[in-house]
């Protein structure tokens, strides 16, 4: 069970729950949702990635494949049944015109959009969900806050 502050920041500090929440997130994830994942490096986004796409193959019986952070190569594709999944990376890039020129958001209506450093997007998505990865005042704290998603959802998550 995830540990809510008060603040409505979940605790994330041990991998074992980062991997429970992102099963829980999986379940309320469809085809056309875009998930931005905000955070410093090192706090958790790939590795709660990793976790939500190896829950859709499993949950299809699929292999579950490795998930690493599309950093150099910008985006991974993954096919989980029922749709593809595009984890995207936009670290590397250095400015928005470089985002016209991969193809982001071009098919959202007909797969899960899952984005790494959005801050460098200005194109306004209007349906999305943003997850805030950061660190406790001692580093080895973690906490994720979610916003855009309602109160039942929000319930099924954590």
């Amino acid at each position: 069970m995830h540990i809510a502050t008060k603040n409505g920041k979940i605790e994330i500090s041990l991998e074992v729950k980062t991997a429970e929440l992102a099963k829980n997130f999986s379940q309320i994830l469809k085809k056309g949702d875009v998930v931005f994942f905000h955070g410093e490096v090192g706090v958790g986004k790939t590795t709660f990635i990793r976790y939500l796409i190896n829950n859709f193959q499993k949950n299809k019986n699929l292999k579950i494949t490795e998930v690493t952070s599309p950093t150099y190569n910008l985006v991974n594709e993954y096919d989980v049944g029922s749709f593809i999944i595009q984890h995207y990376d936009l670290y590397r890039l250095t400015n928005s015109d470089e985002i016209k020129n991969i193809g982001l958001l071009e098919n959202h209506k007909e797969i899960l959009t899952l984005i790494e450093w959005p801050k460098k997007i200005e194109k306004k998505i209007e349906k999305k969900i943003d997850l805030f990865f950061e660190y406790g005042e001692d580093l080895t704290k973690r906490f994720l806050s979610i916003k855009g998603v309602n109160n039942k959802k929000l319930n099924v998550i954590r």
